[in-house]
C-alpha cells in the first residue's frame, strides 16, 4: 500500500512538472492559446490531486506507527 502511494506521489509530481514545462517552455502549447493553457492547467491539477492527499495519508500512517512504538 505504501509503495502504491509513493508511486502516486511520483506521478503527481511528474504531472505538476509537466504542466509547468508545457506552460512556460513549450511553443506548441503557447500557439494553441486558451486550449494550451487548459491542457497545462489540467496536468497541474491532476498532479496536485495525486500528490497532496497521499502525502497526508503517509504522514498519518507514520504518526500512527510511531505512537504504537
Amino acid at each position: 500500500m505504501i509503495t502504491l502511494l509513493k508511486v502516486c506521489i511520483s506521478i503527481g509530481l511528474c504531472l505538476i512538472l509537466l504542466g509547468i514545462y508545457l506552460h512556460n517552455f513549450n511553443d506548441t502549447i503557447h500557439a494553441m492559446g486558451v486550449s494550451g493553457i487548459i491542457i497545462s492547467a489540467v496536468c497541474v491539477a491532476f498532479g496536485m490531486v495525486l500528490s497532496l492527499p497521499t502525502k497526508m495519508y503517509l504522514t498519518f500512517v507514520l504518526v500512527k506507527r510511531e505512537s504504537e512504538e
